[in-house]
């Protein structure tokens, strides 16, 4: 079993609305699916973004794009003009999404590095 971070075996890409933001997470094949789904979850998205999400968050599984969506509530200080923050867009959070930690089998995970 191996600790990696998500850049290592996902792609994913943000967006916004208002103050509402969307992650998407995409993995290259099956098995790293069946970790994301294992181990990404609302909680977790949650927790990452602790002090930046302060709403709900909610994961919508996409099994036949092997993908899933995150819609994170309350998390943009108001969105756009309404927001103080340096960058008050969602496109960042996609990219932030990448640094969390998931634990993967070492055999699913050596395929996909190689």
């Amino acid at each position: 079993m191996a600790r990696i971070q998500l850049r290592y075996v996902a792609q994913a890409r943000s967006g916004d609305k208002g103050n509402t933001i969307n992650i998407a997470l995409f993995a290259p094949n099956a098995a790293i699916y069946g970790v994301l789904m294992r181990e990404v979850t609302a909680e977790r998205v949650k927790k990452h973004f602790a002090g930046l999400v302060d709403g709900e968050v909610t994961r919508y599984l996409l099994p036949n794009l092997q993908a899933m969506n995150f819609v994170c509530k309350e998390a943009l200080s108001g969105g756009g003009s309404a927001s103080m923050r340096m960058d008050n867009l969602g496109k960042c959070y996609a990219s932030n999404l990448m640094r969390l930690e998931i634990e993967i089998e070492d055999e699913v995970i050596t395929p996909s590095l190689t």
